[in-house]
């Protein structure tokens, strides 16, 4: 990981239009995500401003250029599965394999343990090694595919689900409810 590197909660209006630069060739050449048309930095300022009501969305920043994005979402909407927490994370190609990512996310999921959030879990669009491996690499285990799931560029994918436990889930007793996620200043 680079020396300059800067963690700091997302700024819907100044970092949308990054956030949606570094997410538009996950969309448009991969099957990494399975959405069809990347959104524009208007959409992506929408996205992070919904998220942050109720998870963090937090970026990385290199010489004050975002470089990363990392977020939780609601997992289900059912009341049952508030505790729960989807994640997701992204990097600019340029900068793959300095760490951003496990510093993105371990960042992350300190905050959601602050938020009372007990499970994470994460879809993968199969194969994609390297983002097992980070997920892996984290904690986490697989617990499921679902096969051909989603279709994108000519071909059925696979959606491979992995989990990790953020929190001891407590035997038998109501956990505190989740809170609202706070914000995190920049790292110097």
């Amino acid at each position: 990981m680079t020396s300059k590197l800067r963690l700091r909660s997302a700024d819907a209006a100044r970092d949308g239009a990054a956030c949606a630069a570094i997410y538009d060739p996950y969309v448009r050449d991969t099957v990494i995500s399975l959405e069809d048309v990347p959104p524009d930095a208007a959409e992506m300022t929408a996205r992070i401003e919904r998220i942050e009501r109720s998870h963090p969305y937090l970026v990385a920043e290199d010489d004050g250029r975002v470089v990363g994005f990392a977020y939780g979402s609601v997992h289900r909407e059912r009341a049952a599965y508030r505790w729960a927490t989807d994640v997701s994370v992204y990097i600019d190609a340029a900068s793959h394999r300095r760490g951003i990512g496990r510093a993105l996310y371990e960042t992350l999921f300190d905050m959601l343990r602050g938020q009372n959030f007990l499970v994470a879990g994460a879809g993968i669009t199969l194969p994609n090694e390297a983002s097992v491996a980070i997920h892996e690499g984290l904690g986490f285990v697989p617990v499921g595919v679902y096969r051909n799931i989603g279709y994108k560029l000519g071909a059925w994918r696979d959606v491979g689900w992995w989990q990790v436990e953020l929190a001891p889930q407590l035997n038998g007793q109501t956990p505190p409810e989740p809170t609202p996620p706070r914000r995190l200043e920049p790292t110097p």
